[in-house]
């Protein structure tokens, strides 16, 4: 997260595109990665992206169980992301030593995932929310509490966001789509750095 707090979520990854999806990614700065669930064949990428990408942070989206949160940690992955709170899925996420970030949209719910041993919160879906919702959780909440909107963020959008104290970005269709190819990830990731890093 200090490095580069943008996670590339590569929904509908397979395993056999992993390795150069990864490559490109890995090469342009990226050191966060997570893979879906709902991905064909989601823990052979993770496991693929872990061993080929030792120094990356390689993880699941889509966590909905504690039972899935075992098969992420089984994978060698690090990271457990969700799209809602569970308190059964951080508590477990916690208990396995893997980095827990669930998805909220209340100030309910997020102090409850934070209670729960959460160590940042994805806001979900960013477009039912705005950059005013992130300053106004983040008067409230803890300080130093890591809050990520997901959904809808790009390129074009992310300096609004992170001028109300936005900690990080999940990037999905923004920076890949099933049937990208590496070229074409690469161009999205260089535009996405060039608004982060204006």
């Amino acid at each position: 997260m200090r490095a580069l707090p943008l996670v590339a979520i590569l929904r509908g990854l397979k395993p056999a595109e992993a390795p150069a999806i990864g490559e490109v990614l890995v090469e342009a700065g990226f050191r966060l990665i997570e893979v879906p669930l709902n991905s064909p064949q989601p823990l052979d990428s993770i496991a693929a992206l872990r061993t080929r990408f030792p120094d990356a942070v390689i993880g699941a989206g889509t966590v909905l169980t504690a039972m899935e949160a075992r098969a992420v940690a089984s994978a060698g992955g690090e990271l457990v992301v969700a799209p809602n709170f569970d308190r059964e899925v951080v508590e477990e996420t916690v208990r396995l030593g893997l980095a827990s970030l669930p998805g909220v949209m209340t100030p309910t719910e997020a102090f409850a995932a934070l209670k729960a041993g959460a160590h940042g919160l994805k806001l979900f879906p960013a477009e039912l929310a705005s950059p005013s919702a992130v300053k106004a959780l983040l008067a409230v909440l803890p300080k130093g509490t890591s809050l990520i909107p997901v959904g809808g963020i790009g390129a074009d959008n992310m300096v609004a966001w992170r001028a109300a104290g936005a900690a990080g970005f999940g990037l999905g269709s923004s920076l890949y789509k099933p049937g990208d190819d590496v070229a074409a990830v690469k161009l999205k990731a260089a535009a996405i750095l060039a608004a982060w890093r204006p």
